[in-house]
């Protein structure tokens, strides 16, 4: 018995000491742009773009297969963030992604759940929770707002909820068109 522990032990050690050389030897790394294309993306993984997550998503960008305008939790700001990057062209964003929306969490009304686990399925972040026929509920720390989890609810009792502002997640807004009021005012003072 004692030698077949060793025996065990010692090819553990063996193949551990040949996966560890493996690894070292034969190291690839990444793609740099690849990395920096990720890292501006929401990593919302929500899929509304057309791939199964971010990085997947950023792959596609960098081999020049897919557009920088596809991503509608990132909105106009990650598009002009994406084109200074590679220095491309701004490009309006498409259809549904080019409606700027506030930034929304799930919250399923409790009282009308059923518990069929469809939303918890659709959840690419796992920020439902709930089992089998009870009810569920939504991690709101959690939720990405990327909207999935609607439309395989049968009972529709899953609706977006716009954050509450407050010193935590309040976002300076990006400066308009100056309005002709406050041009005119500007040269009635400098008159």
């Amino acid at each position: 018995m004692i030698i077949a522990i060793l025996a065990i032990a010692t090819l553990a050690l063996a193949f551990g000491l040949l996966l560890g050389f493996s690894s070292i030897r034969f190291h690839v790394e990444g793609d740099p742009i690849v990395d920096k294309i990720d890292a501006l993306l929401p990593q919302t993984q929500c899929g509304q773009c057309g791939h199964p997550g971010c990085r997947p998503y950023a792959e596609s960008i960098a081999n020049g297969e897919d557009s920088i305008n596809k991503c509608p939790p990132g909105g106009e700001a990650t598009m002009i963030a994406l084109a200074d990057l590679l220095g491309v062209d701004p490009v309006p964003m498409d259809g549904e992604a080019a409606v700027e929306k506030p930034k929304a969490v799930a919250v399923i009304d409790e009282q009308e759940c059923i518990g069929c686990t469809l939303c918890i399925q659709a959840c690419p972040v796992d920020a439902i929770l709930g089992a089998a026929k009870q009810m569920h509920t939504v991690i709101g720390n959690e939720c990405t707002g990327c909207e999935l989890c609607l439309p395989p609810c049968p009972v529709e009792c899953i609706h977006m909820e716009p954050l509450k502002v407050d010193t935590s997640n309040w976002k300076w807004p990006f400066p308009n068109n100056a309005s002709p009021e406050l041009v005119n005012a500007g040269d009635a003072r400098h008159a």
